[in-house]
């Protein structure tokens, strides 16, 4: 039987409750380390208040203030490694929980939250090595008993995490999942008696748990009792009627019971409530081709594919219901799409040969024919098996029986994809216009450029300001400013800089480029001027090739497996925006915004290694330069370097960005997580 990793997951959320209150308590204390300074010890409480309000991204705000003046505060950065677990920054936690142990080598909890964070990483060997380190220290702590065996658990290793939990109970008798999952350990060793016990102890310690019942009820389904089963998962409901699998596991007992109305009725309530459930979409296509609703059964099967492309399991079954729905070009072209995905399935050429067939295809309809001969004499070598074809063609049946809750027929990817992100490189940096100008800032944070600020106050101040920002003033409040200013506007630098800057953010980018060319002629060795004429240069490539349709930006795509990807055949290049940086970066060899824009159009003109070199370099010029190690990041996952890159997008996500953590969600897990 599989592991259930939604399971895992709870306990793991069970486990961090039990966590946070001993480390509440523990930390009451440990805030006199703080040297007893007012300032350190406030930064600290506040991180831990946030993190027990689980504000996640304010926990990290205020901890990286209090890690900004101690480096030496291990508590620091292990609640900080807290706050990244909790919002899926995985790699993160692991480096903050490392750098807690680097400075405190004997601090448990930080071994132990390490652990965990390796075990959801898939690192079992290196989290099993922690949570040895952690128990060598405190073998009276019970929760790392727990943890650890979950994560034997997850590994396999059913009879060592039978004795760890043999453990924790022998410590805590009173916690529900230690029986759930010492259940879940005999099952996986096939032995249902013990198991089934298991889950009726679960169920006297936590009567209000809905996790008992379900467990239970799905063991009472593998032994086709779905009347008793149906008992559990109504209680189930009784005890949580939030909880999802509660309803799609009593559909799947109602199914069984010949129930089909009291079936799709729940399944409709599981999709009210999550309308991206690929697999519960599955089973009610499923049960509505049963019912002979094959229409119905059709936008479903739909859903599935949208949802879950990628899945044999769908184009197999959408073709056979477009084949009771007599459309043989359709139910062709899914077992076309189904044998792509599966080249070995012997059922879908049989079943592909009969419809071409009866479309009057007969040289296709034998070859494949001849192809699903091969595959099955091929399949009964391997297995030395006396497997009739009928096994073959039988497998419609096995693929429409419902499938459980936990089926992974949905990717990670979909969520994303289905929330119309698409993750691409932090923009460009510049002058530019916002009401907002405090929100737009880029030099409100620690890498202050006097300069800068110098320009900022020459062009009059508000609504000027350097940002990577879109613009927040109304267009056609801009049409006439712009309007206005090309009225007026003398050889005067300030006038002329105004004049590109609201050039631009009309999209009047032939006249903004000639705007800034002036002022290149009359002031040669203003590094800004260059900067702004790079931004516009670049701006009007961009939107001239999506009106062509040339090439598409350098973006992450919502499917992990392209990762990040360019668009179609370049036609235009950014080599005149690159040249102008080319000379700021002469003129201002310690600007950090340079070496970051470059690196950006390095980025999408394909050239990765200089794109990495120059966000590189901004780094070094500005140590907390958030977009810099976001897109660095994305540049390192394209080139396949998908540690390193999570890492840098983790330091974003530490410094303040948002969309660091949607992309650490797709790339910091394994697959299976």
């Amino acid at each position: 039987m599989s592991v259930d990793m939604n399971s895992f997951v709870r306990n793991i959320q069970l486990c961090r409750v039990v966590r946070v209150l001993l480390v509440v308590a523990m930390l009451c204390v440990a805030t006199s380390s703080l040297h007893a300074q007012y300032n350190k010890a406030y930064f600290f409480w506040m991180g831990r208040e946030h993190i027990i309000e689980n504000r996640y991204r304010d926990a990290i705000r205020s901890l990286n203030i209090l890690l900004g003046v101690d480096k030496d505060a291990y508590e620091g950065y292990f609640l900080r490694g807290v706050a990244k677990y909790n919002l899926e920054d995985l790699l993160g936690a692991d480096a903050d929980f490392s750098q807690a142990i680097n400075i405190n080598p004997v601090y448990t909890l930080a071994y132990q939250y390490r652990a965990i964070t390796r075990a959801r990483l898939g690192n079992y060997e290196d989290a099993l090595a922690d949570f040895a380190e952690a128990i060598s220290l405190r073998p009276d702590q019970e929760g790392i008993y727990f943890s650890r065996g979950v994560t034997l658990l997850l590994s396999g290793r059913f009879g060592a995490a039978i004795e760890d939990f043999d453990t924790f109970i022998h410590y805590d008798p009173k916690v529900a999942d230690a029986y759930l999952n010492r259940g879940l350990c005999y099952l996986s060793l096939k032995d249902t008696v013990r198991a089934r016990a298991e889950f009726d102890m679960a169920i006297r310690t936590n009567r209000e748990s809905p996790d008992g019942y379900n467990r239970r009820g799905s063991l009472l389904m593998e032994q086709n009792q779905p009347q008793e089963a149906l008992a559990d998962f109504n209680q189930a409901i009784v005890c949580d009627t939030t909880y999802l699998p509660s309803y799609f596991n009593r559909a799947l007992a109602y199914s069984k019971l010949k129930r089909p109305g009291d079936a799709l009725r729940d399944f409709d309530h599981v999709l009210r409530i999550d309308s991206t459930s690929a697999v519960t979409y599955f089973n009610r296509a499923i049960l509505r081709t049963q019912i002979g609703d094959y229409n119905s059964a059709l936008e479903d099967y739909n859903q599935v594919a949208f949802y879950s492309p990628d899945n044999v399991l769908v184009y197999y079954n959408r073709a056979l219901l477009y084949s009771r729905l007599n459309d043989p070009h359709a139910a062709i072209k899914d077992y076309t799409r189904a044998i792509e995905l599966y080249p070995d399935f012997a059922a879908a050429y049989i079943n592909r040969a009969e419809l071409k067939r009866r479309i009057g295809d007969m040289r296709g309809s034998k070859s494949d024919v001849q192809i699903a001969n091969r595959k099955i004499a091929e399949y009964r070598s391997r297995l030395w098996d006396t497997t009739s074809i009928s096994s073959y063609a039988d497998t419609s049946r096995r693929f429409n029986r419902l499938l459980s809750f936990d089926t992974k027929l949905t990717a990670k990817r979909l969520a994303v994809s289905q929330e119309g992100k698409n993750i691409s490189l932090l923009p460009l940096f510049k002058f530019s216009m916002h009401n907002n100008v405090k929100a737009a800032d880029a030099n409100a944070g620690k890498y202050y450029v006097p300069a800068i600020d110098t320009l900022v106050q020459r062009l009059g101040g508000a609504p000027y300001v350097f940002s990577n920002r879109t613009t927040d003033i109304a267009t056609d409040s801009l049409v006439r400013l712009s309007r206005q200013m090309a009225e007026h506007t003398t050889d005067n630098y300030e006038e002329l800089f105004r004049l590109g800057v609201a050039q631009s953010l009309v999209r009047q980018y032939t006249s903004s480029v000639g705007t800034f060319s002036v002022l290149v002629e009359l002031y040669p060795t203003d590094p800004f001027v260059y900067i702004n004429r790079s931004t516009v240069r670049a701006e009007m490539t961009d939107f001239i090739s999506s009106i062509s349709q040339g090439y598409g930006r350098i973006t992450i795509d919502s499917d992990p497996a392209n990762k990040l990807r360019s668009g179609t055949t370049r036609t235009y290049d950014y080599d005149e925006a690159i040249a102008d940086l080319n000379k700021a970066a002469k003129l201002r060899p310690d600007l950090a915004y340079i070496y970051y824009n470059r690196g950006n159009l390095q980025a999408i003109s394909g050239r990765l290694p200089e794109a990495f070199d120059d966000y590189t370099r901004a780094i070094e010029l500005n140590p907390d330069f958030a977009e810099a190690y976001y897109n660095r990041g994305l540049v390192q996952i394209y080139m396949k370097d998908t540690r390193k890159g999570c890492l840098d997008v983790s330091k974003a996500g530490e410094l303040g960005v948002e969309q660091a953590y949607t992309v650490l969600n797709l790339y910091a897990r394994p697959e299976h997580d």
